[in-house]
């Protein structure tokens, strides 16, 4: 009924179902790469690329034919790589390999299939990698503005602070999946484990410390025991669990782990008993070893939830008077950050808890 331009994507789909056959982990998660793979087994239809401006007279003008502007699609997805080459041009070569696009489930098709095929007839290579989430739902059902039943995260961030609701967000969800948001589950979620998990520990830690040594930490070093070193294997352990956690897009295990060395901390407090141990004389210096180790593990927590909750990190880190560099992943090892003399500040509530009616 209308003329306009079409691109044959079909010239490229067995090109691109080789390209996703050899390269598993360029959709994720895997679900979404089959959905795409099953499209590719069957004939493309050309893509219609224009609109004829007597229909539609806004948009971009294709610039081989003034009477007609561009399909959004496909106009829009050009512009990762012309932004790129506007913003970087020395570097855009080296950059656009290396991309990734993260992207909501419904425009999987147009990221998957008409972006790549696009590349392939421009003779652009790819971009590394597309990541597919799912939906924030209200409750039950999808966010809409319409509905009214979105959730306004500055809103959020003014009641909550805006570590509390990513950490929720993070946490709960897991990537390529649709979750549920209600706020009496992130009340519950905030409560347990940022207020009384994270908040309360470094509330303990520092407090003891300003208690007992005026908030100078004590030399640990060659004075380990092997609660002390347990302690230690545990973060280096979620280390390795949470970056290999990312590798795979898993945020909510990636913090899981980390949580689960929180907890150690608050075990090894249980069982160290240092607000006991202070009452005889001769146990005090093993009270300020037992401190010293509490504040490494405050140092590497903060390290460690940096990519997730940077607000909170920076805040720890400044409470722990820790240098910047020791939130690097090259930081000083267990015992060595805090020199003879290292003064530590007050505690500050890192999360104050959410009282709810009722």
């Amino acid at each position: 009924k209308e003329e306009n331009y079409f691109f044959r994507m079909e010239r490229y789909r067995t090109r691109l179902l080789e390209h996703l056959e050899s390269n598993p982990g360029f959709i994720r998660p895997e679900g979404y790469r089959n959905e795409v793979m099953g499209l590719l087994r069957e004939p493309l239809e050309d893509l219609c690329i224009s609109r004829p401006k007597k229909r539609l007279s806004w948009g971009i003008e294709l610039p081989f034919d003034p009477g007609y502007v561009t399909y959004v699609w496909f106009d829009a997805l050009l512009n990762y790589v012309s932004g790129l080459r506007h913003a970087r041009p020395e570097q855009a070569d080296s950059l656009w390999p290396r991309a990734n696009h993260f992207i909501a489930k419904d425009i999987l098709k147009p990221h998957a299939v008409f972006w790549p095929t696009m590349l392939m007839a421009a003779d652009i290579p790819l971009f590394e990698g597309l990541k597919v989430h799912g939906y924030w739902n209200m409750g039950e059902s999808k966010m809409s503005k319409s509905l009214g039943n979105v959730i306004r995260p500055l809103e959020m961030h003014k009641r909550f602070g805006l570590d509390g609701f990513r950490y929720f967000l993070m946490r709960d969800m897991v990537f390529g999946q649709d979750s549920n948001f209600t706020e009496d589950a992130f009340v519950v979620r905030f409560n347990a484990d940022l207020s009384n998990g994270l908040g309360n520990l470094a509330s303990r830690v520092l407090s003891m410390q300003h208690r007992y040594f005026s908030g100078v930490v004590q030399a640990a070093e060659g004075l380990l025991q092997p609660g002390d070193e347990e302690l230690r294997e545990a973060f280096e352990e979620a280390e390795t669990a949470a970056k290999e956690h990312l590798d795979q897009l898993a945020l909510h295990l990636a913090l899981e782990t980390i949580w689960r060395a929180v907890a150690a901390c608050d075990k090894y407090v249980v069982e160290t008993a240092p607000f006991k141990l202070w009452k005889s004389e001769e146990a005090r210096p093993r009270v300020g070893v037992i401190l010293h180790v509490l504040c490494d593990a405050l140092r590497h927590t903060a390290r460690l939830i940096a990519p997730f909750m940077p607000e909170t990190a920076g805040k720890l880190a400044a409470m722990l008077d820790a240098e910047p560099g020791t939130l690097a992943e090259a930081a000083p090892p267990w015992t060595k950050t805090f020199l003879p003399g290292h003064r530590v500040a007050k505690p500050e509530p890192l999360f104050p808890r959410i009282e709810t009616e009722g």
